[in-house]
């Protein structure tokens, strides 16, 4: 990836890379669980994964850490998805471009229209976690291939 990514991009390429979770980032993950309406999938994940950064995969795909979500849960509550804003999820990452990653309670990713948290709409792009995470591996495969986006 990094070989050809200055020639077709005029700078040179960031750091890329998932994170192993480390204690604190477990620890995170489970006063997630006890304070949080979560998927035990994404508990799951944040016991294995710190975090995912990929700033030069399409406009950049963030998984934040589990203790920034758990921070973020603190200040300003849960975020509410779906039709009639019913779901509640927890914002768990970014695009490069601002659109936020929130996971909802019964598991399913959605993805904001816009940066703002206000007053979010809201596209669900995964049934679950794990569908979610292919659709960013699919993004990474074709940025690999060919520099396309796959934004999920």
């Amino acid at each position: 990836m990094t070989d050809e990514f200055e020639d077709r991009h005029g700078f040179p390429c960031g750091t890329n890379a998932i994170r192993a979770a480390d204690h604190d980032d477990q620890a995170a993950a489970r006063r997630l669980a006890q304070v949080a309406p979560v998927s035990a999938d994404l508990i799951t994940f944040y016991d294995s994964i710190g975090d995912v950064t990929w700033p030069d995969v399409g406009n950049g795909h963030f998984l934040e850490p589990a203790v920034d979500v758990l921070h973020r849960l603190q200040e300003h509550c849960i975020t509410e998805t779906g039709p009639g804003r019913k779901i509640h999820g927890l914002v768990i990452g970014s695009t490069g471009g601002g659109p936020a990653y929130v996971a909802g309670r019964d598991g399913a990713v959605y993805r904001t229209r816009t940066a703002s948290l206000d007053e979010p709409e809201l596209d669900k792009v995964a049934d679950d976690l794990r569908q979610f995470l292919e659709l960013l591996e699919h993004a990474l495969t074709l940025f690999i291939a060919d520099g396309g986006t796959g934004n999920p």
